[in-house]
């Protein structure tokens, strides 16, 4: 196991925190307190953030390179888990799905979106990454997890049908209540939950219980 990664709680499902690009597993500890007496709650620092380690090597920091490090920590775990991510984390939620059916028993995302089946405005995401790097705090190369090289998500939504919980925060920009619609309106089995008051990372703030009941609710009915 390359990351690090924090592990508490007890009680089935497992529920596997993916955080969003320049934050770390931190981002979670307030909802993962909260679920921790009716879960495992393990939560993962992401190649390049965290206490995770820092390779120069940019071929090491690509999504499907995420991916494998996310296989390795649900193969620890002995079953099928949630798998729970904000932003960046959501997409890779969302990639891990559309890339490896059944995987995972259920998935949550919060304030994220499926990626660009349009060539030039997955160029336009991927050079705004890379314009705004300097602002994340992490290593340059680290943020090129952010980068999308094909829309493998947009093109394979209709056929994840693993249960999908969308939580979108109403003071977020408003791109990603759309982008939670869209995830509503083409998966088989996707809900979206607007949050009153949320914004980008509701989860950290006074939100943070309502966001673990919503997770708790939703996994208790799948």
């Amino acid at each position: 196991m390359r990351l690090h990664v924090v592990r508490d709680g007890v009680g089935s499902p497992p529920i596997v925190f993916l955080h969003g690009m320049g934050s770390s597993s931190a981002t979670w500890t307030e909802v993962m307190a909260l679920l921790r007496d009716r879960h495992r709650v393990v939560a993962i620092d992401l190649l390049g953030h965290g206490a995770s380690p820092v390779p120069d090597d940019r071929a090491e920091y690509t999504r499907d390179r995420a991916l494998d490090d996310i296989d390795q920590v649900l193969a620890e775990l002995g079953e099928p888990a949630v798998l729970v991510g904000h932003s960046l984390g959501g997409y890779l939620a969302l990639a891990h799905a559309a890339t490896r059916p059944g995987a995972v028993r259920a998935l949550v995302v919060l304030n994220t979106g499926p990626g660009f089946r349009d060539t030039d405005k997955r160029e336009a995401w991927n050079a705004m990454s890379r314009r705004n790097a300097h602002r994340f705090g992490v290593p340059e190369q680290a943020v090129d997890l952010n980068l999308q090289a094909d829309s493998v998500v947009m093109d394979r939504l209709a056929d994840i049908a693993t249960p999908t919980l969308v939580l979108a925060g109403d003071l977020d920009r408003p791109e990603y209540t759309s982008s939670g619609q869209y995830l509503e309106r083409k998966m088989p089995d996707a809900t979206l939950v607007v949050v009153a008051g949320g914004e980008h990372s509701m989860h950290e703030s006074t939100h943070a219980a309502e966001v673990a009941e919503l997770i708790a609710g939703f996994v208790a009915a799948h």
